[in-house]
């Protein structure tokens, strides 16, 4: 792959030669030592690189790395965590991965098979007696050099005797990429051990052999199930190592070969005589799953286990090998509008722009308009499902409502608004619901009523009446919306709920910042808001774990270095508060210059932006205070923006777009906006907009997306 002009000229003194490739986390180079080795240096994203959990588990991969550096992995040869962006340099290893290999050629003929099952058993041995565990064995992290296959990757491997202390593990985290996980990865994370990494084995084995994992399924949900209760799709498995492949894909941890079993299996046929009959494998026949020992799990009780490992997961989940550097499978470039889920006999026009949309899976879901949430598909924009916010047929004149809650793991969070007619009075209440929905086929999974009355808060999270956390939704709830709640992610049940303090006297909204919820209360004087009240909710409970008061009428933006950035909702701001998340110390920043009011910020890779209607764009280091640039970004009534390692993104409410170098605020591209989306009736700014890889997806007009490959962005 080609150097980019943001790529640096060289890491930690290593010079940089060539871009190999990008992930979730990183991007790797090419790089030659001073002695002319060659060398592949992973580098962190920027986006990361504030964050402290991140970087414990990126000292913790490097420390890994070293540990198990050996013939059958890619040596360490130096690494810095400690790097503003966080870099480690292994030895270079020519060659493709396997996942690479089988898609480009197609299943491995029986002697490679052989070679890799091998390799990869001696591979295994060799991490597994350095007493580490790698927990993420898939086609991707497997090299085939010359002499070889090589196991890289050990961004989330971790020592096997800390297993059950492993604080990161114990934070409700599934680690992993579903295909290739083991059934404890989902049902009991912190005791995954050495046998986790077989069973992986025993699934990239079946990909290779047949170009298909043994559990695929269309969702990472139904994927997950089959790993945990199905039978394995081993058909087109040579017989020769089908024996191999079982045995590693047992379901009980304990009925796994080790890898020193596995290679005598290999070399002789058989499993190695006498073994501890408590361990002693039991081969499956083909469609005869046999009983589990001990209390025989329901599918239904399964299938909540997973859904709830799942429901809980967001970066920790890795994806299907997704390149932030490549477009979606099968991307062109594509407009649509969506359908009108109205049920009314003659609905009132749609007349107003998406007001969010994001992505999951192959999906872009979007909502806004009265929309509750419509579905485009990421490739080529066909718009297969869409559902009303209010799915009664009562002809009551709508609205603007509708946004997504969260998007993740294939499903997406959205809120309902039920408006219905009562009595001679014409008395209007409304029945307000949280609802999980299939974001590919837009199937209700749980929905659940949160207000019921003429006085219920509608659950718009872009208000600040919800939010999204691991653990769920939480949300403002109650016939008078005076109550706080958390709405499990799994099943949509009240896991508790918490009174609103004083609703009298403050407005109080609901925050999410860095995985943990905010509530955040401004308290009214006689004739202004005297002060604002910040307080971290405990998700277990929802009680606040502590609180932290600070002056004037003031909101959380985001959170930079392990503290929360707080600015001033109202008037000219001259100064920022920084907050401690941790240790609760607050410092308060100057700003080098007053930000306008009217301005809206943004916190991006720990950047303050601040967009006004006029086009014009500032960026903020909120440690220092100081303007890094501004610039007059072209873009009218700009939406929130969005960044990618280079490029600053930002467009208007008819789909005019800008990209600005991240580092100079200078504006290197532009596209014109569009009327083939209709002209909103609105006055308000552009939607935030979503970065897929290399694909920007823009919403505009009346209820319409564009996207576009930003790579192919010119300057006027």
């Amino acid at each position: 792959m080609a150097l980019r002009e943001t790529d640096p000229a060289e890491v930690g003194g290593y010079r940089i030669e060539d871009r190999l490739g990008s992930g979730g986390m990183g991007v790797v180079y090419l790089a030659r030592s001073a002695s002319g080795r060659r060398l592949a240096v992973k580098v962190v994203h920027a986006q990361y690189a504030d964050d402290d959990e991140f970087r414990t588990r990126f000292r913790r991969e490097v420390a890994a790395a070293r540990q198990v550096s050996g013939a059958f992995t890619a040596p360490v040869v130096d690494a810095d965590a400690d790097a503003p962006r966080p870099w480690m340099a292994t030895l270079y290893i020519p060659g493709e991965d396997l996942g690479t290999r089988i898609r480009r050629h197609g299943p491995l003929p029986l002697p490679q098979l052989r070679e890799l099952a091998a390799g990869l058993a001696e591979a295994l041995r060799d991490i597994h007696r350095a007493g580490m565990v790698h927990r993420d064995l898939k086609p991707a992290n497997v090299m085939l050099a010359e002499d070889g296959p090589r196991v890289i990757d050990f961004g989330i491997s971790r020592a096997a005797e800390f297993a059950p202390s492993d604080v990161l593990t114990q934070t409700g985290r599934v680690m992993g990429t579903p295909p290739y996980m083991s059934p404890e990865q989902f049902s009991s994370p912190q005791d995954v051990g050495p046998a986790a990494d077989v069973f992986s084995l025993g699934s990239i084995l079946a990909y290779a052999a047949t170009g298909h994992g043994p559990f695929d399924s269309p969702s990472p949900y139904e994927t997950a199930i089959r790993v945990v209760e199905g039978t394995p799709e081993l058909d087109d498995v040579p017989s020769e190592l089908l024996t191999f492949v079982r045995l590693c894909l047992e379901k009980q941890p304990k009925s796994r070969p080790s890898p020193d079993e596995l290679l005598h299996l290999l070399r002789d046929g058989a499993l190695p005589d006498p073994r501890p009959a408590d361990e002693t494998p039991t081969v499956v026949p083909p469609g005869r799953p046999r009983r589990r020992r001990g209390r025989l799990w329901l599918a239904s009780a399964a299938g909540a286990v997973v859904l709830a490992a799942l429901a809980t997961t967001t970066v920790a989940l890795t994806g299907d090998d997704s390149d932030p550097g490549d477009l979606p499978l099968g991307w062109q470039a594509w407009h649509r509008k969506s359908k009108d889920p109205s049920p009314d006999k003659e609905p009132i026009g749609a007349d107003a722009p998406f007001a969010r949309c994001a992505a999951t899976g192959p999906s872009l879901v979007c909502a806004g308009d009265d929309v509750m949430a419509t579905r485009f598909a990421l490739s080529d924009g066909r718009n297969t499902w869409a559902r009303s916010i209010d799915e009664t047929a009562d002809d009551i004149s709508g609205g603007d409502a509708g946004s997504i809650i969260a998007a993740r793991s294939g499903r997406v969070y959205v809120y309902g608004a039920d408006d219905r007619i009562v009595g001679e009075e014409q008395f209007n209440p409304t029945r307000y619901t949280v609802q999980a929905l299939d974001a590919e086929t837009g199937k209700v999974i749980w929905k659940t009523v949160t207000g019921d009355s003429d006085e219920a808060t509608e659950p718009n999270n872009d208000q600040g009446f919800s939010t999204a956390v691991p653990e769920g939704v939480i949300t403002v709830y109650g016939a008078k919306g005076r109550q706080y709640a958390l709405l499990d992610a799994t099943d949509g049940k009240v896991r508790w709920k918490r009174p609103m303090p004083s609703p009298t006297t403050q407005i109080c909204l609901l925050r999410s910042v860095a995985r943990n919820a905010y509530l955040v209360c401004q308290q009214w004087g006689e004739e202004n808001i005297t002060h604002t009240s910040l307080a971290q909710l405990d998700p277990a409970t929802g009680r606040p774990r502590w609180t932290v008061r600070v002056e004037g009428e003031q909101d959380v933006v985001g959170q930079a270095d392990g503290r929360l950035v707080v600015l001033d909702t109202t008037g000219a701001r001259r100064t920022l508060t920084l907050i401690n998340s941790t240790s609760r110390v607050r410092t308060t920043v100057r700003l080098s210059r007053t930000l306008p009011e009217g301005t809206t910020p943004t916190l991006l890779g720990g950047t303050l932006y601040a967009t006004s209607s006029s086009g014009s764009v500032r960026a903020i280091a909120p440690d220092t205070g100081r303007q890094l640039w501004e610039s007059n970004s072209t873009v009218e009534s700009p939406g929130p923006p969005t960044a990618s390692a280079s490029h600053l993104y930002l467009a208007s409410p008819s789909g005019r777009l800008a990209a600005l170098n991240l580092r100079t605020g200078a504006v290197e591209a532009t596209l014109q906006g569009r009327d083939d989306g209709g002209t909103a009736d609105s006055t308000g700014i552009g939607a935030p907009l979503t970065l897929v890889g290399d694909a920007l997806y823009v919403p505009y007009g009346i209820r319409s997306v564009y996207t576009v490959d930003v790579r192919t962005l010119r300057g006027d």
